[in-house]
């Protein structure tokens, strides 16, 4: 179909779609379905990780955007989604709502040890002069026992081939995050 030009507002009484069709097979997929009204607003995720006692949970793409609650009270495991082209661009991000309790952590965790990285602007939460550090040294974000409530963490990835991703991260902390 050629491109079209429309001078005025475009209406439809079922919606838009926009697609991709595989050249070889000639499958059809929706990449983008305009048939509600757009909602602008974050999602706000309060149960996964906000229960306390613990959850260890996988994230998926279609949670991009989304910003999880964390009650720190029990060891969470965060993963984050298996290894995909689909990745890039997905952003996820946690608030500590509940301090991590002495003796437990939460940690976010890249799928395939030591095949993909998180490239971390730490920064240590206080009311002195921070200390902001980078590192690139690893697949696991920990937040340590005594993180303090308002610490939070966001991620993006940056690069995923399918084999290796490289995730973006922003910590502030108290204490200080650290990547292993």
């Amino acid at each position: 179909m050629a491109n079209t030009t429309f001078n005025g507002p475009v209406r439809s009484d079922n919606g838009f779609e926009t697609i991709s069709k595989n050249a070889t097979t000639g499958v059809v997929t929706i990449e983008a379905d305009y048939n509600v009204r757009p909602n602008f607003r974050v999602s706000v995720d309060s149960t996964t990780f906000a229960a306390g006692g613990g959850t260890t949970d996988t994230l998926t793409v279609q949670e991009s955007g989304t910003t999880f609650l964390i009650n720190g009270t029990g060891d969470n495991v965060i993963n984050m989604p298996a290894l995909s082209t689909d990745n890039v661009g997905t952003t996820y991000t946690f608030y500590v709502t509940t301090a991590v309790g002495a003796g437990t952590t939460t940690t976010i965790v890249l799928p395939g040890a030591g095949v993909s990285n998180f490239f971390g602007a730490i920064q240590l939460m206080g009311g002195t002069a921070a200390n902001p550090v980078s590192d690139v040294a690893g697949d696991t974000i920990t937040l340590v026992n005594s993180t303090v409530v308002n610490s939070r963490v966001t991620v993006t990835c940056v690069s995923d081939d399918g084999t290796n991703s490289t995730w973006k991260t922003e910590t502030l902390t108290s204490p200080i995050a650290t990547i292993a």
